[in-house]
């Protein structure tokens, strides 16, 4: 076990080094959900008055929970280009050569990416903060506001990590990205559940991120109603994805790398 902690902590820290000095690598991971955030908070505003509309806190704290959860999931999206990009250099080969515990591979790429949500989620807060952000939930329910998001970065990270595992391309890029971007936009984005129409009614309901992000709002309002759902639906995705990606371990390692 300390072998394999000590492999998963070399692995994140070489991630989190690259992220860092590297612009490119590093500006597109904050710029996209802030620019998401500012637009719609500022353009979609006037939506916060609409009939079935009573969120306590302002439209803009109603979009960062989306700008947040947005964060979180996209950094391992992110990651897994990362993994892409070290099966094209040929560093993955060694890796699994130089690593007896193949699955701390992808768990030091998982904490990478939750250690870079975090520092994400912090400078997203901070912008909110300036454009409107209130938060009326105390420290505990802020606090697991930010579990509940911060556990969608190893969801991200185990949902991203399987494909290109199994890939070891990234023009391949579209089958991590495709996924994501449904399960973050089909779900009460803009308005409440219960104000939404037709079949995106009917896919928001049955979308697990539609109960994190329904939670997360309470959450950051003051309100603990639907937080059970939302656990449940964290752990259920954990199951499922982390069986995803380890398998995709065993597929690379299979592959030759």
């Amino acid at each position: 076990m300390n072998e394999t902690f000590l492999a998963s902590r070399a692995i994140a820290w070489r991630h989190l080094y690259k992220w860092i000095s590297v612009p490119a690598n590093f500006m597109p991971t904050f710029i996209f959900p802030l620019i998401f955030f500012t637009g719609f908070a500022g353009a979609l505003g006037k939506l916060g008055d609409v009939r079935g509309f009573d969120y306590p806190a302002s439209y803009a704290s109603w979009m960062f929970v989306f700008s947040l959860l947005q964060t979180c999931l996209f950094g391992g999206l992110a990651t897994g280009f990362t993994i892409a990009g070290d099966f094209q250099t040929g560093f993955m080969r060694r890796l699994m050569l130089a690593v007896g515990h193949r699955n701390a591979i992808l768990f030091g790429y998982m904490l990478s990416t939750f250690v870079r949500a975090a520092l994400m989620s912090a400078i997203v807060t901070g912008v909110a903060f300036i454009a409107g952000l209130q938060m009326l939930g105390g420290p505990l329910q802020i606090g697991g506001m930010y579990v509940l998001a911060l556990s969608l970065s190893l969801v991200g990270t185990m949902w991203a990590a399987g494909v290109m595992f199994r890939a070891r391309d990234p023009q391949l890029g579209p089958a991590m990205q495709i996924p994501m971007f449904l399960a973050v936009f089909m779900a009460p984005v803009f308005v409440p559940l219960d104000v939404l129409q037709g079949w995106l009614h009917g896919a928001a309901s049955i979308n697990p991120v539609s109960y994190i992000m329904t939670a997360n709002r309470q959450l950051l309002a003051g309100q603990a109603a639907d937080v059970l759902p939302a656990v449940l639906a964290v752990a259920g995705l954990f199951v499922v994805l982390l069986a995803w990606a380890l398998t995709g371990v065993r597929s690379a390692e299979r592959a030759g790398g």
